[in-house]
Protein backbone atom coordinates (compact mmCIF):
# COMPACT_ATOMS: atom_id res chain seq x y z
CA UNK A 1 0.00 0.00 0.00
CA UNK A 2 2.11 2.60 -0.90
CA UNK A 3 1.33 6.37 0.34
CA UNK A 4 1.19 8.81 -2.77
CA UNK A 5 0.23 11.61 -0.50
CA UNK A 6 -0.06 13.35 2.45
CA UNK A 7 -1.88 16.91 2.95
CA UNK A 8 -4.24 18.46 5.92
CA UNK A 9 -4.37 14.84 8.17
CA UNK A 10 -5.16 12.96 4.75
CA UNK A 11 -3.24 10.03 3.54
CA UNK A 12 -3.49 8.92 0.29
CA UNK A 13 -2.51 5.83 -0.87
CA UNK A 14 -3.12 3.11 -3.69
CA UNK A 15 -3.39 -0.68 -3.05
CA UNK A 16 -1.81 -2.77 -5.75
CA UNK A 17 -3.89 -3.21 -9.03
CA UNK A 18 -4.10 -6.82 -9.23
CA UNK A 19 -5.04 -7.61 -5.59
CA UNK A 20 -7.82 -5.12 -5.39
CA UNK A 21 -10.62 -4.75 -7.24
CA UNK A 22 -12.06 -2.43 -10.87
CA UNK A 23 -12.40 0.58 -10.96
CA UNK A 24 -9.11 2.31 -10.62
CA UNK A 25 -9.42 4.25 -7.55
CA UNK A 26 -7.50 5.62 -4.50
CA UNK A 27 -8.12 5.26 -0.74
CA UNK A 28 -8.35 8.68 1.62
CA UNK A 29 -7.60 8.12 5.09
CA UNK A 30 -7.66 10.12 7.67
CA UNK A 31 -7.93 9.30 11.61
CA UNK A 32 -11.04 7.98 11.70
CA UNK A 33 -12.11 7.48 7.89
CA UNK A 34 -10.91 5.15 5.18
CA UNK A 35 -12.59 5.16 1.86
CA UNK A 36 -12.07 4.72 -1.66
CA UNK A 37 -12.46 7.75 -4.51
CA UNK A 38 -12.90 7.02 -8.55
CA UNK A 39 -9.93 8.14 -10.09
CA UNK A 40 -12.35 8.83 -13.41
CA UNK A 41 -14.53 11.59 -11.45
CA UNK A 42 -12.78 11.85 -7.64
CA UNK A 43 -16.10 10.65 -6.44
CA UNK A 44 -16.81 8.74 -3.19
CA UNK A 45 -16.87 5.16 -3.89
CA UNK A 46 -18.73 4.16 -0.86
CA UNK A 47 -18.72 4.48 2.90
CA UNK A 48 -18.76 8.14 4.20
CA UNK A 49 -15.72 10.83 4.19
CA UNK A 50 -16.39 14.07 6.00
CA UNK A 51 -17.26 16.52 3.80
CA UNK A 52 -14.51 18.83 3.66
CA UNK A 53 -11.77 16.18 3.42
CA UNK A 54 -13.81 14.79 0.51
CA UNK A 55 -13.43 18.15 -1.25
CA UNK A 56 -9.97 18.19 -0.96
CA UNK A 57 -9.69 14.55 -1.79
CA UNK A 58 -11.62 15.41 -5.34
CA UNK A 59 -9.59 18.22 -5.77
CA UNK A 60 -5.97 16.05 -5.52
CA UNK A 61 -7.36 13.39 -7.79
CA UNK A 62 -8.51 16.12 -10.68
CA UNK A 63 -5.40 17.78 -9.79
CA UNK A 64 -3.18 14.59 -10.97
CA UNK A 65 -5.57 12.23 -12.41
CA UNK A 66 -3.11 11.72 -15.40
CA UNK A 67 -0.69 10.59 -12.92
CA UNK A 68 -2.81 8.35 -10.72
CA UNK A 69 -4.03 6.44 -13.74
CA UNK A 70 -0.78 5.94 -14.71
CA UNK A 71 0.07 4.25 -11.42
CA UNK A 72 -3.02 2.14 -11.31
CA UNK A 73 -2.04 0.70 -14.68
CA UNK A 74 1.71 0.39 -13.96
CA UNK A 75 2.08 0.15 -10.77
CA UNK A 76 5.13 2.34 -10.40
CA UNK A 77 4.01 4.65 -7.71
CA UNK A 78 5.13 8.14 -7.18
CA UNK A 79 4.98 10.50 -4.18
CA UNK A 80 3.21 13.40 -5.58
CA UNK A 81 2.86 17.26 -3.93
CA UNK A 82 0.27 17.87 -1.58
CA UNK A 83 -2.16 20.69 -2.89
CA UNK A 84 -2.20 24.14 -1.84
Amino acid sequence: MPTICHFYGITIVMYLKYKEHNPPHIHAITQDFDAPFLIATGELMEGYFPPKAKILVKEFILKYQKELENMWETEKYIKLPPID
